[in-house]
């Protein structure tokens, strides 16, 4: 007697952990129009690059079956190497970048995939006299969902008692190594990779 294969019941299938959302926070850009070049490094029109160490941040945008979410819209927005963020409201007396807007508005492809270049963020202080671990915002939207969250990187000491980061319950969700970059794209550079898991897609 030949046996069916049995099926396995949609229920059945796993099924990814939805990104963490993340809190706006008070420095989205107001007064900036975003860079489409996906190069926050050297927006367009700049003369020079911006000063400090190059990132590459890669990923997908996927539903939590699995599948890729085509052409997710991401916006992406981050303080300056010196923590510095170009918005009237921060009062960090730290410099700001002449070279750098820090904020850039990207597509994922068909198969969702993104990738953006950047510096790495400084740390900064708030009105409560913490310090915030360096991070990226990030807005994606998808076909039904939008997600606010933030990236957060391995190593960084102000990761163990950043507020933000530690109301959730498994803040590690959120924080990604860097790992060195092939020498071409600079002696110095790092990769990221960071998966963003929307709930429908």
């Amino acid at each position: 007697m030949i046996r069916k294969p049995s099926r396995i019941a949609a229920r059945d299938i796993p099924r990814l952990q939805i990104t963490p959302p993340q809190i706006l926070g008070p420095f989205y850009p107001v007064a900036e129009r975003p860079d489409l070049a996906g190069d926050l490094a050297r927006p367009a029109g700049s003369a020079a690059e911006a000063g400090g160490q190059l990132i590459y941040v890669r990923g997908r945008v996927l539903a939590r079956s699995g599948k890729p979410v085509p052409h997710a819209r991401i916006e992406i927005w981050q303080a300056n190497a010196a923590g510095k963020y170009r918005h009237p409201s921060d009062t960090n007396p730290a410099p700001l970048d002449p070279n750098f807007k820090g904020f850039a508005q990207l597509r994922a492809d068909a198969a969702g995939r993104y990738a953006f270049r950047t510096v790495k963020p400084g740390g900064y202080p708030t009105a409560e006299g913490d310090i915030r671990p360096p991070h990226i915002h990030f807005t994606v939207d998808g076909r039904f969902d939008r997600l606010v969250t933030q990236l957060y990187f391995a190593g960084e000491p102000e990761n163990q008692t950043d507020r933000w980061l530690n109301s959730l319950p498994q803040p590690e969700r959120l924080i990604v190594a860097l790992s060195a970059a092939p020498s071409h794209l600079g002696a110095s550079a790092g990769v990221a990779r960071f998966d963003i898991v929307l709930a429908s897609g």
